[in-house]
């Protein structure tokens, strides 16, 4: 992955953005994490200059956003390094472990694979061969939240998309599935 850094000038404040080339993307996306840190991710074709541009016509979006992240405060922050990937991985992969096998006979569906992983953008996902991964950050959630993340993989098992059939299968067991999608947005990985 190339990188490149650009400091801009916003609402008052110098703000360090991360532009990062990556094979897998297909256009531009920005993105602001919990700690302020502002991405731009592009595709391995596309020169630098252009993110930039992209950034400087979003100035008033990305000063809004870091105003939200600051008055909201450290809360829902997950800004976790290597060593507490090493420190929480085999605690969290019990954890997730034990949470499935609640869930998973209420499906009546056998689970596979299980992968603990330390992602940078995703709470979980499943393979097209039914394997399941999950973020070790889980572990650090409210059990609610937790919850709602392993159901949602565990219904892809059945469905592979997230289709009416698979939120009517993620509210057989969760039906606030929407409230609780919508207080995991305020965690960021």
């Amino acid at each position: 992955m190339i990188m490149h850094e650009k400091i801009i000038s916003c609402k008052g404040e110098e703000v360090l953005v991360l532009i990062s080339k990556n094979r897998l993307s297909k256009g531009l996306k920005i993105s602001i994490r919990q700690d302020g840190q502002v991405k731009v991710s592009i595709p391995t074709w596309m020169p630098f200059s252009l993110a930039e541009g992209f950034v400087l016509e979003r100035i008033d979006w990305i000063g809004d956003n870091l105003a939200k992240i600051k008055a909201r405060g450290s809360d829902s922050r997950m800004v976790l390094g290597d060593a507490d990937y090493e420190k929480h991985k085999e605690s969290a992969r019990i954890f997730i472990k034990e949470r499935l096998n609640y869930y998973a006979p209420m499906y009546g569906y056998t689970v596979g694979t299980v992968a603990i992983r330390n992602q940078q953008t995703r709470w979980g996902s499943c393979s097209s061969k039914g394997n399941l991964n999950f973020n070790y950050k889980l572990f650090l959630l409210p059990l609610d939240l937790a919850d709602y993340v392993i159901v949602h993989e565990l219904c892809h098992l059945k469905e592979m998309n997230h289709s009416k059939r698979f939120w009517d299968l993620v509210s057989e067991s969760l039906p606030d599935y929407r409230e609780r999608r919508r207080n995991l947005k305020k965690y960021r990985i």
